[in-house]
C-alpha cells in the first residue's frame, strides 16, 4: 500500500509567527495562503495553520515513560538522521522543548527517538524516529 499524504488543519494565534516557526525554524515550505490560513509542506504532508486567536495551546498531558506528554499533539515519524538534523536545527533556532530530544522505551519494543515542543500558539508537536521502522506498531 502506498501511503497518501495526510491533511491537518490547526488553530494559530498569529500567521506571521506561524510562518516564522514552521517555515524558518522547521524548514517547511509554504504553499497556498490567504489572510486567514497558510499551507505548509510538512515532510510531504499538508498542514494548514488557520488564524483562530485563542483557539490553540491546550496544556493537558499524559504520563508516558517518565515524561508528561502534551495532549493533543501531532508530528511525523522521520528517518533517524532527519530526526537528528531537525533536533539540531530546532536547538540552534532556540526552540524550547517540552521534552528534550531523547530515546524513549530504551531496550523495549517500540524504542524510539522523540522530542516535543510547541509552536508560538502553543500547539504541541512530537517528532520521532525509530532505528527500525518495523517497531512503529510493536507491542
Amino acid at each position: 500500500m502506498t501511503l497518501r499524504p495526510f491533511h491537518l488543519a490547526f488553530p494559530v494565534n498569529d500567521l506571521a509567527a506561524a510562518r516564522e516557526f514552521y517555515g524558518d525554524a522547521m524548514g517547511c515550505r509554504e504553499g497556498r495562503s490567504s489572510d486567514e490560513w497558510v499551507d505548509f509542506d510538512f515532510y510531504g504532508h499538508q498542514i494548514v495553520a488557520h488564524l483562530a486567536p485563542g483557539g490553540a495551546g491546550d496544556r493537558t498531558s499524559n504520563h508516558v515513560d517518565g515524561h508528561g506528554v502534551p495532549v493533543p499533539h501531532f508530528g511525523i515519524v522521520l528517518a533517524m538522521e532527519d530526526w537528528q538534523d531537525l533536533a539540531d536545527r530546532l536547538t540552534a533556532s532556540g526552540v524550547e522543548f517540552a521534552i528534550e530530544p531523547t530515546i524513549r522505551f530504551r531496550g523495549q519494543p517500540g524504542e524510539q527517538a522523540t522530542m516535543f515542543f510547541r509552536d508560538p500558539s502553543g500547539n504541541a508537536l512530537e517528532m520521532k524516529a525509530f532505528a527500525d521502522d518495523a517497531m512503529l506498531f510493536a507491542t
